[in-house]
């Protein structure tokens, strides 16, 4: 069934496998998708879905160097080539909207001060272009500022469509903006967006509902992390992050959004399938961080039911062909983690030149 047709929002999917929002950090100091990035995206067409990698919405929305931007003219002409490269080979493409929260550092954002729910700094160095820098204390957002931040992701959102993608994945995860507000580790303020599970999920779900009322829910998806410990998290065995995240899929399952896409390390466990049944609606696997899914993984959590589609990281890395390589089950190109990110992600290498499977045997 991996291989098998879905309906996602709108979309026909010829088959469950989804490429996942991978950072690569070659879209310049200006944040601009050029044409590597369209012909990376275009050599992975024939997946079933493929999120782009995290796009900020806003100059404070960014975290790291390299970044892709949604809120320039140029931005979204960058991405009208990425996404019309993608349709040309029948494929279909969403945007990850990512604001990066606490996960930053003013040399990033160009000046513009870090915001996040509570004044916690996040552990550890944020690599800036001058150099590896403390993360800062971030700026608590007021009452009064949040509709602002959400008005920004929703022209981020806008401007998504009018750059030719077919949706938008809202990231609420692995230690950003919405993450944060989401945990009781990040959130510890007392008005009506903390305390209790209710309030913690407010500013997501309020989010989700200006996003579907822009775009229409079946051009909406999101994107979670529950007890995920990237970026300084700490939620496991958190009774209340837990409750949250069930308040969370209760209040988004009437919207019937596009999917609901879970990062966890146990999702055939109960708690994850909870979640799935609470949101009702096409849900997405992916089993944990920095952890390579399997061939055989993938097969059976579609084939046990615990999954509508599976999504991939690394794999779709170094093979642009690899619904058909595991389709056929055939041999897989090794990743290069030196050309991830960081100092290595520059150029082709290790980002445009991995051969299809054809190639492989000259």
């Amino acid at each position: 069934m991996l291989f098998s047709p879905m309906s996602l929002g709108e979309l026909e999917l010829p088959n469950r496998l989804v490429m996942a929002p991978l950072t690569r950090t070659r879209s310049g100091d200006e944040g601009i998708p050029g044409a590597l990035m369209a012909e990376h995206y275009r050599q992975r067409a024939s997946l079933g879905l493929i999120v782009s990698e995290a796009t900020y919405p806003g100059p404070a929305g960014r975290s790291w160097p390299g970044q892709p931007g949604l809120h320039t003219t140029d931005q979204i002409s960058g991405w009208k080539k990425v996404t019309d490269a993608v349709h040309a080979e029948g494929g279909r493409i969403f945007a990850q909207i990512m604001h990066g929260g606490r996960v930053s550092h003013e040399d990033i954002t160009g000046g513009h001060r870090i915001v996040a729910p509570s004044a916690l700094a996040m552990a550890g160095e944020a690599r800036t272009p001058e150099g590896k820098k403390p993360y800062p204390v971030p700026h608590a957002l007021t009452l009064e500022e949040l509709p602002v931040v959400i008005q920004e992701t929703v022209t981020a959102s806008l401007n998504a469509i009018e750059a030719g993608f077919d949706g938008v994945e809202l990231h609420a995860g692995n230690g950003f903006l919405l993450h944060e507000f989401l945990s009781p580790s990040t959130n510890v303020r007392t008005d009506s967006y903390g305390g209790t599970p209710e309030n913690h999920a407010r500013f997501v779900v309020e989010t989700v509902e200006a996003l579907t009322a822009a775009v229409g829910a079946h051009r909406v998806g999101i994107r979670i992390s529950p007890e995920n410990e990237q970026h300084d998290m700490d939620e496991a065995n958190n009774a209340t992050a837990r409750a949250t995240y069930q308040v969370l899929a209760d209040s988004i399952a009437p919207l019937k959004l596009a999917y609901l896409s879970m990062l966890h390390h146990d999702p055939s466990g109960d708690f994850v399938q909870d979640l799935r049944a609470r949101f009702g609606g096409p849900f997405l696997v992916n089993s944990g961080f920095g952890i390579v899914t399997t061939r055989d993984e993938a097969i059976s959590l579609v084939a046990d039911g615990h999954a509508d589609a599976v999504v991939v990281g690394r794999p779709a890395i170094a093979n642009p062909d690899l619904a058909r390589r595991w389709k056929d089950g055939l041999p897989l190109n090794e990743p290069d983690t030196s050309t991830f990110y960081g100092e290595g992600a520059k150029g082709a290498k290790g980002y445009t030149d991995y051969p299809v499977y054809q190639e492989s045997l000259s």
